[in-house]
């Protein structure tokens, strides 16, 4: 049975009939499908608010769409926890979190069809998270996606990494698993879903103006430790940013997993969402204009396909070593003006 009322601030309350409140934890949850439909991702965070544990979990299906991957996420999420957690739950996707505070009581009157007669999409599927939410005191909260948020944006990489591991087992005639991932203890650059560790870390610094730039990464395989770096003129950020990518991804082995921090949505995005459908419809857009830098996402499509990249912004453990990529840019960008 669920009730729902307001709580604090804008949140939204569902107390499940099993729900003991004891404990507390706080669960960031996203997913997605690009294109929607197509290959899919989900991913949550979990954080115990007692004992500060952090765990990770990450899914996918190859053929799904957005709405049944953010369903996912908190369904796997919630049926985490043993039963009776106080629960604040964080989302993106309104269609969730309106759906299991607002419409679900109605569709079950209803009999699981809307006002018109048509069948609620994803039956399935809130049916699983009426039981997994029933387990749980939960509050319900709705927040802005992309806006910087730290665990919104996390749970936002581990959907899109599964994504490009749907994507790269496709391309390689492999296996696709549809399983869960989970990772203990993970932090902000944690390592790739289903891995110990990753192959190599890249740290990514560069700067461009006026059609000039140049770029510094650090790269980090077991004991080695390495700056790469290059630059180029009449060139944009973004173009700078495919170039870097290229020239690093040919200096590390064809296969393995890569943790990649720093740099701009631009790869992030197009790595893990907007190159497959690129690809298919030629290089052009939706729209059907050309894609820009196409000579260079070309470049890239099998370097990309051949190894688990999780992209994801630099952290605050990462200042020190961005600090010395900026030194390394400056003394590029100072070199060539002499």
């Amino acid at each position: 049975m669920y009730y729902a009322h307001r709580a604090r601030g804008a949140a939204i309350v569902t107390d499940g009939e099993n729900a003991l409140s004891v404990r507390s934890a706080m669960i960031y949850t996203d997913g997605g499908a690009e294109p929607n439909p197509g290959v899919g991702g989900w991913g949550a965070v979990i954080i115990d608010s007692a004992t500060g544990e952090r765990r990770e979990l990450s899914g996918g299906e190859a053929h799904t769409t957005n709405n049944r991957m953010e369903l996912g996420a908190a369904i796997r999420a919630l049926e985490a926890l043993e039963p009776g957690y106080e629960v604040d739950l964080y989302t993106d996707s309104s269609y969730l979190r309106l759906g299991i505070t607002q419409w679900l009581r109605r569709w079950k009157v209803q009999g699981w069809r809307l006002r018109g007669g048509e069948p609620v999409k994803n039956d399935d599927l809130w049916r699983e998270l009426e039981a997994a939410a029933a387990r749980h005191r939960i509050r319900w909260h709705w927040v802005k996606g992309h806006s910087g948020q730290e665990l919104n944006e996390r749970a936002h990489q581990l959907a899109a990494v599964e994504i490009a591991r749907l994507r790269g087992a496709s391309r390689r005639g492999t296996s696709v698993s549809t399983s869960t991932t989970e990772v203990e203890g993970a932090g902000g650059a944690g390592p790739v879903p289903g891995t110990a560790m990753p192959d190599a870390e890249v740290l990514l610094k560069l700067s461009c103006a006026g059609g000039r730039g140049a770029w510094a990464a650090r790269v980090r395989r077991g004991v080695e430790d390495t700056v790469l770096g290059g630059e180029a003129s009449q060139v944009t950020s973004n173009r700078l940013e495919l170039l870097a990518a290229a020239d690093v991804l040919a200096a590390l082995p064809e296969q393995g997993t890569i943790e990649w921090r720093g740099g701009s949505d631009y790869l992030r995005e197009g790595a893990s969402k907007w190159l497959e459908g690129w690809r298919r419809r030629g290089y052009r857009t939706s729209g059907g204009e050309p894609v820009k830098n196409a000579d260079l996402w070309r470049r890239l499509e099998r370097p990309l396909a051949t190894r688990s990249i999780r992209f994801g912004p630099a952290t605050d453990a990462d200042r020190e070593d961005l600090a010395e990529l900026d030194r390394a840019v400056k003394k590029r960008l100072e070199r060539r003006r002499s």
